[in-house]
């Protein structure tokens, strides 16, 4: 699917979320496109994006049940107007939308708000200093910062999946942010920052997550081409998905 252009001609502080008609409209065509594989039984694989590509399965899944979703970051991305002067680019909102926290044109499409309860995601790979992990914890939603889960990513896991397969939860998402790697490791990104994990680190974490029965997709973003341009760090990152995945 072709996503809308990145506008943000004419956005000034207080506007809310840049592009957020666009990214509405599209929100709704993805997960159009997504119940659609959801209805024969796939198994998703979302490349591509930022991380308001969250808000097309949250959407998806929404339309089907309850579910949850396992937010694998370098940032919590749950600033709001409530804890940020203003907000603006939607990747540093995520969590905060899929939440229902935020404006009602992303958070309440179809009368669906939120799309994921506070008590069924699950935030894992943020740095030690992350301005918002106070209000993510207020929220009751549980964290695994980057430094834990370096010390064993199968029991970060494991103790992720022991709050998300409860019998009240249809299944969870994946969502992928390729700055919970370390900086060293994975630099084309936005946003780089010291204090993440290794590829060994990432694939011992994704693998039982995407193992899981309950598991229903992944959606993975924010790498940038644009700063890789030999590839290499395209290859690591392909390796890393693959071994997960299979």
């Amino acid at each position: 699917m072709t996503a809308p252009r990145y506008d943000v001609g004419g956005w000034k502080p207080g506007d809310g979320v840049f592009n957020a008609g666009a990214m509405a409209a599209y929100t709704v065509r993805l997960a159009d496109r997504l119940g659609k594989l959801f209805d024969d039984g796939r198994f998703v694989v979302l490349l591509g994006g930022e991380c308001s590509n969250l808000l097309g399965p949250a959407l998806a899944l929404k339309r089907r049940g309850r579910y949850g979703v396992v937010y694998l970051d370098g940032h919590s991305d749950f600033r709001t107007v409530d804890n940020s002067p203003y907000v603006g680019a939607a990747g540093g909102e995520a969590l905060a939308l899929v939440t229902g926290r935020g404006q009602k044109d992303l958070t309440d499409l179809e009368g669906r708000t939120p799309y994921t309860r506070d008590t069924d995601a699950v935030l894992l790979g943020i740095r030690a200093d992350d301005e918002y992990v106070g209000d993510v914890e207020a929220a009751g939603i549980p964290v695994w910062p980057a430094l834990k889960i370096a010390q064993n990513p199968t029991e970060a896991a494991t103790e992720a999946l022991e709050h998300l397969e409860r019998d009240e939860l249809d299944g969870f998402w994946v969502h992928l942010d390729v700055d919970i790697l370390d900086a060293e490791v994975m630099p084309a990104v936005d946003s780089p920052d010291p204090g993440g994990i290794n590829h060994a680190q990432l694939r011992a974490l994704l693998r039982p997550l995407l193992a899981a029965p309950k598991c229903v997709g992944i959606d993975v973003g924010i790498f940038d081409p644009d700063l890789d341009p030999d590839g290499v760090y395209a290859a690591e990152l392909t390796d890393t998905l693959v071994a997960a995945l299979t």
